[in-house]
């Protein structure tokens, strides 16, 4: 017979290709186990404490998405802070605060670890790997195939298990807490409750989980996680171990009438699934640029739900704070492509693509508008708040000697992106292919530009000229000890 048959009446050929599947499906396991612990009373007490880290002048950065193209370019910026000054001086040490998405969370959270360290070796032991070598990128392999509809290509083996190795060497929130300053917000994507997630104790409190103990690695893959080359990465929620309530803002947020379907109504019901074992048990993460890629929506967030004027700063840094400088670090590309240019296409891979372009950057667009709104009302509120301080409160407050005057707060926010560039350069940088692997000559290019946008920013000189007292003596980053 032309089909011969087992003893099941099945054709070998089906047999066959059964088994290949199976053994393929075997592969296709998918680790992504959650690495998150349960809250403790030990995290509890470290999350409510004062951080002290907020002084006359501040420093904030938000570093976009654009893998190693973004984390090159963010450094720059970064750069910049330590030669901005008009003597060999630097703004480096007034930097207090990095909020970062994709690949700008490398960028963020090795800055927050290691401190000025980080400017002599962060080029060279961190940028320059090729962190693609060991990913699973064939579509040609059944395994991959599968894997590709179980969630993703790859999972905690490969970025993670590189980052946590190679980058980060083991180190956990509670070692970026003990460094300090800046502050680092590492931000990933709720992609159940379509919700931006970031990495801070407020959120984690709402998980009733300790974010102290979890591996910083395990933060920077949740936010470099592209949906289908990256499965989610998964925390588990911990409701039989809260120690709390829900903050009173989620009640607040959820009263009728309010704007339930604002981001703090949708945060909202999200942190009320996170305490409900019945609705969730699991949260699984996504690349943070898929809710806003500059970073600047979690910010929003927290002064949202702030239920003081000054929030999310203490009393302590509304008193102190006169100066603030924010820049908006984009390393974003503009639209590619010739299919605008001829009738036909995209191709169907274009069009998703562009798709999920469009609801990035519309989203962005809208982030960036309302965080300038935003700003300018909490710089009033800040103003309406100290001046309405009884002097001697003020006085305990302040560091011995300091000059007091309560209206003489001033903010400064900047975008800091590829326009200001020379055209050619500028094009490099928007050519530069997203992608976790670049040659030496690209990072050191965007390395540079970045550096060279924010030196010669109007944002940031104005900010140096009218900062308060004397900028801090340069330290060279050879020489700097590593905190």
């Amino acid at each position: 017979m032309a089909r011969a048959e087992g003893a099941n009446g099945a054709p070998r050929r089906l047999r066959g290709l059964a088994a290949a599947l199976a053994l393929a499906g075997c592969a296709t396991t998918i680790d992504n186990r959650p690495q998150n612990l349960p809250i403790t009373p030990a995290f509890v007490e470290q999350a409510q404490r004062e951080r002290g880290i907020v002084g006359s002048n501040v420093v904030a950065l938000s570093l976009s998405g654009g893998g190693l193209r973004a984390a090159a370019f963010g450094f720059g910026v970064i750069q910049a802070l330590a030669r901005s000054g008009p003597a060999g001086d630097d703004l480096f040490g007034d930097l207090t605060f990095i909020s970062s998405v994709s690949g700008g969370s490398l960028t963020a959270a090795y800055v927050g670890l290691h401190g000025r360290a980080a400017l002599g070796r962060f080029e060279r032991e961190v940028l320059v790997r090729d962190y693609e070598r060991e990913l699973r990128t064939s579509l040609w392999s059944p395994a991959n195939l599968l894997r590709l509809v179980a969630g993703g290509l790859n999972d905690r083996n490969h970025l993670a298990a590189t980052l946590d190795a190679d980058v980060f060497r083991g180190a956990t929130f509670a070692d970026l807490y003990r460094a300090n300053k800046p502050d680092v917000w590492i931000n990933a994507t709720d992609l159940f409750n379509r919700t931006p997630f970031p990495f801070t104790p407020p959120v984690f409190m709402g998980l009733c989980s300790d974010l102290a103990q979890l591996r910083v690695s395990e933060a920077v893959a949740a936010s470099m996680a592209v949906p289908l080359v990256f499965a989610p990465v998964v925390l588990k929620t911990w409701p039989e171990h809260c120690l709390s309530e829900p903050p009173r803002w989620v009640a607040r947020a959820l009263e009728p009438g309010d704007a339930t379907a604002s981001v703090v109504g949708a945060t909202a019901r999200a942190v009320l699934r996170y305490r409900n074992p019945e609705r969730m048990r699991y949260v699984k993460l996504a690349d943070g640029g898929l809710t806003d890629n500059q970073g600047l929506a979690s910010i929003l967030m927290a002064r949202a739900v702030s239920e003081t004027p000054h929030g999310p700063f203490t009393e302590t840094d509304a008193v102190r704070i006169r100066r603030m400088l924010f820049l908006i670090v984009d390393a974003g590309r503009p639209p590619s492509g010739d299919w605008a240019l001829r009738p036909d296409g995209p191709s169907g891979v274009e069009v998703g693509v562009a798709a999920a372009d469009a609801a990035v950057d519309s989203a962005t667009r809208l982030s960036a508008a309302a965080f300038r709104t935003m700003a300018e009302d909490w710089r009033r509120a800040i103003v309406d708040f100290r001046c309405a301080l009884p002097p001697e409160r003020a006085r305990a407050l302040l560091p011995p000697g300091s000059e007091w005057r309560c209206d003489d707060v001033r903010f400064y926010i900047g975008v800091v992106g590829f326009e200001s560039l020379a055209p050619a350069r500028a094009e490099r940088l928007r050519t530069m292919p997203t992608r976790l692997a670049l040659s030496a000559a690209d990072i050191e290019a965007a390395v540079g530009a970045g550096r060279d946008a924010a030196l010669d920013h109007p944002v940031l000189r104005r900010y140096l000229s009218e900062r308060i007292g004397p900028v801090g003596p340069a330290v060279s980053a050879a020489s700097a000890p590593a905190r």
